[in-house]
């Protein structure tokens, strides 16, 4: 993997730049949509590939590990191949699912023991197992086996846990080492920083996962429910230490300003559900605002979805025709509104890539902020 830094904000620390794989160019800031279990809930590859047009997707290897499990996708050839997506792919290691499952399992230090949610059947996970699963399903970056820490957290619990998850990752990197490429293209692998809400903890996670060396580094363990100001306070102590000249991708965040903020503390790739997920409760992210589609008003609004909107549903279908499909409980209406979600996150990406470039970032940033904290 190759990342090349274009420019820096004069103004911010956003960041334009480029990653290259063997399965093509990904330009940063990027976002890229969740496609937990082989697939970008509600959409078919062809509308992910024409209308969205992401360079990177993710899996999810806890998930996929469950089903179709890792023997069907190096029958198939790898998750690639067996999505038909021939595109970049990121997997999670399964740590934020671990933590989901609080009730469901048991940390300690060889791993993590759990219960699946599909059927309770007992599974382990440890630094070393996931590494080999993530080299059958065969992502293009693959990520750390960590623990995620709720939140509020106590300190001493973050401060050991921090602890353990760079243990985890030296048994990560050590494994890794001793474990080919299970296809023809080179995997890149991203560390976790971790440490909670505090930031004696964050500093200290996010220097020893620098020297880790990695091509690519990543912050976890935020938009577990710590108020927006936390995040960003996070995000920027760790972001002073982290190399300049390797990618660095907040996990699982998140709302359009948390991006554009974390953008311009020098952050390069996210992730998140809240696109997909708030298009089926019929919710649409815009340039000037949040829409319910379910309120009354939009019942005889028969204006395009979104006149600024990047997709082929933004002009093609109006406000009163998507509501009317929620009304009825028809499930092409959530088909529409991730469409429209997912489009409009990668183009607020793509858009604060070229502000970036063209000088006047921070300016168009506060002003997009202004406008999309309203409820429409």
């Amino acid at each position: 993997m190759k990342f090349t830094l274009h420019k820096t904000d004069v103004l911010s620390k956003a960041r334009a730049g480029s990653i290259e794989t063997d399965h093509g160019t990904i330009q940063t800031p990027i976002f890229m949509p969740v496609g937990t279990v082989a697939s970008v809930k509600g959409v078919h590859q062809k509308e992910l590939r024409e209308e969205i047009d992401p360079d990177i997707i993710l899996g999810n290897t806890y998930h996929l590990f469950l089903r179709p499990k890792t023997q069907i996708l190096k029958q198939a050839g790898g998750l690639h191949k067996f999505m038909g997506w021939d595109r970049n792919i990121l997997t999670d290691s399964g740590g934020y699912q671990v933590y989901s499952l609080s009730a469901n399992r048991k940390i300690k230090e060889e791993g993590v023991k759990f219960k699946s949610h599909i059927d309770g059947s007992t599974h382990m996970f440890t630094p070393e197992n996931v590494m080999e699963i993530q080299r059958v399903i065969g992502a293009d970056i693959i990520m750390a086996f960590d623990e995620c820490t709720p939140y509020p957290c106590d300190y001493n619990y973050a401060k050991r846990s921090m602890h353990m998850t760079h243990r985890w990752l030296d048994r990560c990197i050590d494994h890794l080492e001793k474990t080919p490429f299970e296809y023809d293209y080179a995997q890149s692998f991203f560390p976790i920083v971790q440490g909670s809400t505090y930031k004696d903890l964050r500093r200290q996670s996010a220097e020893y996962i620098a020297n880790a060396g990695a091509e690519g580094n990543a912050i976890g363990g935020l938009s577990v429910g710590e108020p927006a100001d936390e995040l960003y306070a996070m995000t920027e102590v760790v972001c002073e230490i982290l190399p300049e000249d390797k990618p660095r991708y907040l996990m699982g965040v998140g709302t359009p300003i948390n991006i554009l903020e974390n953008i311009a503390l020098g952050v390069d790739m996210f992730d998140c559900v809240m696109p997909t997920r708030n298009a089926r409760n019929g919710m649409l992210f815009t340039a000037h605002g949040t829409i319910n589609i379910k309120n009354k008003k939009w019942e005889d609004d028969f204006s395009p979805l979104d006149e600024m909107g990047t997709t082929f549903v933004d002009r093609e279908y109006s406000k009163a025709y998507l509501r009317h499909l929620f009304a009825a409980n028809e499930y092409l209406g959530k088909q529409i509104a991730t469409i429209h979600n997912l489009g409009f996150y990668l183009w607020l990406v793509r858009e604060a890539r070229k502000r970036i470039l063209a000088g006047d970032f921070r300016e168009w940033k506060d002003r997009m902020v202004k406008q999309m904290d309203k409820r429409l």
